[in-house]
């Protein structure tokens, strides 16, 4: 049945849009603070907050957490490890750490700089796509074990009769005058 390219494709997805629900979850508190902030006329000011850094910063751990599940979930990725890694690692230099650092900035600042508002929404898109490369990722790797591990199951379903026995172990047996 998972060898069916429908249902790979309805799978793929609904994983797109298990992941946009998460992104959007996280962003809503976010809009909400946009939208009082544009009713009360000050849009350009959120730009200055922190609130973008905020929520790439979550969006960042979120991914890492992702590529965490992907890495333990599978134990023979072989080549493939360096590369979660490698997206963990770039998670953290790219997204979470600038964020922090902006985070920190602008509230520790009296006056901020204006390229911060540039670089914040660069920030969030960037979370956005390593999260959505994390879920992929570790969704891929959780169905690759679980296809392998239904694979295993149906070798076992074959009848008990024909199934090659353990042998049983050979325990040595206590005489009663050892020394415990």
């Amino acid at each position: 049945m998972t060898d069916n390219p429908y249902h790979k494709e309805r799978h793929s997805l609904s994983m797109m849009y298990g992941t946009y629900a998460d992104v959007l979850f996280v962003l809503f508190p976010f809009l909400v603070i946009l939208m009082q902030r544009l009713w009360d006329g000050r849009l350009y000011e959120t730009l200055l907050r922190p609130d973008l850094s905020i929520a790439a910063a979550i969006l960042a751990g979120l991914a890492i957490g992702k590529f965490v599940l992907g890495l333990v979930s599978n134990r023979e990725l072989g080549p493939y490890k360096e590369r979660i890694v490698f997206f963990i690692a770039l998670t953290l230099f790219t997204v979470l750490g600038p964020a922090m650092i902006l985070i920190l900035s602008i509230l520790g600042s009296v006056e901020v700089p204006g390229f911060v508002a540039f670089i914040q929404p660069v920030l969030l898109i960037l979370a956005i796509a390593l999260y959505s490369t994390a879920v992929g990722i570790s969704n891929i790797l959780i169905r690759g074990d679980a296809e392998a591990s239904s694979e295993t199951r149906t070798v076992q379903d074959v009848p008990p009769a024909t199934r090659a026995r353990p042998e049983p172990l050979d325990l040595p047996r206590r005489t009663g005058n050892e020394a415990l």
